[in-house]
């Protein structure tokens, strides 16, 4: 397979063309013929236009790309290596929903021949790709795993809005259903991935590998969270309290914050969900994850409780959230943690609250949360949650504050990013950061 990907005699597809498919489908095309599939037409004709849906590749990353963008599955019919990089969600009730990857599985049975490999990318629980996607493959294809077709396992490591660890410069897992497999999936990526390329012992351990990742993160983020709502109390300042305790040369450096995207704040339900199927209820990482998605609303009680410390009638109260996506400098409001906010302050009755953001989309924000965007800050505010530290934020000073500031009102820095300015001053403004 790769002696015949490399003579550009077999052809790579993509399945996916979002934040993880789009830039692995780009590189290979630089060195392998692509096809990109994506189930929304209007998405590829964008990518046709050079043009990047999620707004973080620019047009030249396109340039001298051997590339088919399509969104009929036939297409597919003329790639050999197939990657699946689809979303991998939960439901409401946090259960895993692998409707995309099982659909994803679905399309590619129907196009898939003797000989053909297929590497997942979207993160699961482990035993997800040989368990629940191999038994699609099979039935759809009528042919027979590991005889005739091959797959593995190759978790996505990409960081939206990260320019430095980029897609080639982040080491990748690799793992196969056999010896022959897994060398042909590590040379072939080891194409595109400057960094190398690690070979799992399975594909189950890959795929756990994976999730461990962001389940990690995700418990040491919620220890800083729990650590917070305790300082709060203690009337001690939690960025103080790191700092200090950042000396130590093997202290880890984790902050509090809202914990959302479609990464850290799901992929541990995944875990959970194997896990009770082994008759192991996860303590910690359930715990972190109650934690961080109780972390919206407990920001929107902090900044009620200080609205109303400056008796200030909650009826009559404007408030100005800055920032909806997930994360800092991207345009992805995917299980954005200030929907939360937002929609906890509309339960203490606060009827006026604009929300600004410079990255995301008011028609995506309307339809996933059913509010829209305001074009920029209007008029004065009796409070201000700075929410998410885009860039555009960051240079702000505390006259641009007290600008679109009511006297006395209050500012809410999830992110502590006005700490030090504001020790030396806040007259007129309540300060607060998590």
């Amino acid at each position: 397979m790769y002696e015949e990907l490399l003579r550009k005699e077999k052809k790579i597809s993509v399945l996916g063309l979002g934040y993880v498919g789009l830039p692995i489908a780009l590189e290979f095309a630089k060195k392998i013929p692509v096809v990109g599939f994506d189930i929304k037409p209007d998405r590829i004709e964008l990518m046709k236009q050079k043009r990047d849906p999620s707004r973080e590749l620019d047009p030249s990353d396109f340039e001298g790309c051997d590339i088919h963008f399509t969104s009929d599955p036939e297409d597919l019919r003329q790639a050999h290596f197939h990657i699946v990089a689809v979303p991998t969600p939960v439901n409401d009730q946090n259960i895993p929903d692998l409707g995309p990857v099982l659909g994803a599985s679905e399309t590619v049975g129907k196009v898939l021949k003797k000989g053909d490999y297929v590497v997942y990318e979207s993160t699961v629980y482990p035993g997800c790709t040989e368990e629940d996607c191999i038994p699609v493959l099979e039935k759809l294809s009528g042919l027979q795993f590991k005889k005739d077709f091959k797959a593995g396992f190759s978790p996505e490591r990409i960081n939206p809005g990260d320019k430095e660890h980029a897609l080639t410069k982040i080491i990748k897992v690799v793992s196969g259903c056999d010896d022959e497999s897994l060398d042909n999936i590590a040379k072939i990526y080891e194409l595109i991935i400057e960094a190398g390329v690690h070979r799992a012992g399975s594909i189950k351990v890959a795929e756990a590998a994976k999730i461990i990742e962001n389940a990690q993160r995700d418990i040491n983020i919620a220890f800083m969270n729990e650590l917070s709502i305790i300082f709060n109390r203690m009337q001690i300042n939690t960025r103080d309290v790191l700092e200090a305790a950042g000396t130590k040369w093997n202290f880890l450096r984790f902050y509090p914050g809202l914990v959302g995207g479609h990464c850290i704040g799901v992929d541990p339900y995944y875990l959970t969900y194997k896990a009770r199927e082994y008759g192991y209820h996860a303590q910690i990482i359930n715990a972190g994850r109650y934690i961080n998605d109780s972390m919206g609303a407990y920001l929107a009680k902090q900044t009620v409780k200080r609205i109303i410390s400056l008796d200030k009638n909650l009826k009559d109260v404007r408030v100005l959230i800055m920032g909806i996506t997930f994360k800092e400098n991207v345009s992805d409001i995917r299980n954005s943690k200030v929907a939360d906010v937002y929609k906890e302050l509309k339960t203490f009755g606060i009827r006026n609250i604009d929300v600004v953001d410079p990255h995301a989309s008011t028609e995506e924000v309307m339809e996933e949360y059913g509010f829209e965007l305001a074009d920029k800050p209007s008029g004065k505010y009796d409070a201000v949650i700075l929410a998410v530290n885009h860039r555009e934020y960051l240079d702000l000073s505390i006259k641009d504050i007290r600008s679109i500031s009511s006297n006395p009102s209050v500012l809410v820095d999830v992110k502590s990013i006005f700490l030090d300015k504001f020790r030396k001053e806040r007259d007129g403004i309540c300060y607060w950061n998590l």
